[in-house]
């Protein structure tokens, strides 16, 4: 008999004993257990809610790790900074001092998709969205997404020396899903999607919405998701993406750049968005105290570098 079906009838007896005259017995008070309380019935809510099946998120880490991509890739040494085996070579300091810069933004605004762009080509925008994915994704716990939206000049799959497809053209023509088209190289935590199958129109595509989807469904699986974009000058595809980012990075070369073109290139984006500019191509006697610096801390003693 239920807890509940027993008041009930104590309350009958309570009832008809004051009909009768007599006092009422003072009931015992007992403790609620959970027994009495799975006997309960469910309000209308909560049994909608029991009714309903529940479903895991197919966005996991797990599931990312089973259907990406393990391929051995073969980088190209004179490019990849961090790959070569020389934690103190030239540039890796500054990339370094770029990641931290990063992080001192982040606790001003929302930062983890950030698009690595240039005015014109050959400007260093894919070396520097390699190794800045590279120097990320070496501290420790950090997993990092390196994407090649570059559709019409596309260099990261080459540098990182892996095949450039499956990729992206072909999940923004609803070919793929988002696992199919990432691979994993030696690098733990280190996740890249190539730019896929050439096109004939890229700047149709990356304006059909299905980039800020995929975004949107792996951006929870990544501390930091770095997105190389065509330059901004040519065409319009830099700005198109940058829509669908937190942040956007500029690359400049040194002596190279025309002001009036960079000039151009930074019109193509809100202020709120351009985070910071990259000086590329410097000469070693440009930067004479950056690199005394460097070179005396390193003759300090030994040190592991992140």
């Amino acid at each position: 008999m239920s807890r509940i079906h027993e008041a009930l009838k104590r309350a009958e007896q309570e009832r008809a004993a004051n009909q009768g005259g007599a006092m009422p017995p003072v009931p015992a008070i007992t403790p609620v257990d959970a027994g009495a309380a799975a006997e309960e019935p469910a309000s209308p809510a909560a049994s909608s809610n029991s009714a309903t099946p529940f479903f895991a998120s197919p966005f996991s880490v797990e599931a990312m790790l089973t259907r990406s991509q393990q391929l051995e890739w073969k980088p190209d040494m004179a490019t990849m900074l961090f790959m070569n085996g020389d934690d103190s070579g030239r540039g890796t300091e500054e990339f370094r001092t770029l990641r931290s810069r990063l992080y001192h933004l982040r606790e001003k605004m929302t930062l983890k998709t950030l698009l690595v762009t240039s005015a014109l080509p050959k400007e260093g925008k894919s070396f520097t969205s390699a190794n800045l994915a590279h120097v990320l994704v070496r501290q420790h716990g950090r997993r990092v997404l390196l994407i090649d939206a570059d559709l019409r000049g596309p260099r990261l799959h080459e540098m990182l020396g892996t095949t450039a497809g499956p990729g992206l053209s072909d999940y923004l023509q609803g070919k793929t899903d988002e696992f199919s088209i990432m691979q994993r190289g030696p690098q733990e935590n280190l996740f890249f999607i190539p730019s896929g199958t050439g096109i004939e129109d890229p700047s149709e595509l990356v304006g059909s919405g299905r980039l800020k989807m995929l975004l949107q469904r792996v951006e929870a699986l990544f501390d930091w998701i770095i997105v190389d974009s065509p330059p901004a000058v040519p065409v319009s595809d830099a700005s198109v993406l940058a829509k669908d980012c937190d942040g956007v990075l500029m690359v400049v070369r040194s002596n190279s750049t025309p002001a009036d073109v960079a000039r151009r290139a930074r019109q193509e984006f809100p202020d709120q968005m351009l985070v910071g500019v990259v000086l590329n191509g410097t000469r070693d006697e440009a930067i004479p105290y950056a690199r005394y610096y460097y070179e005396t801390y390193q003759k300090k003693g030994p040190a592991t570098k992140a």
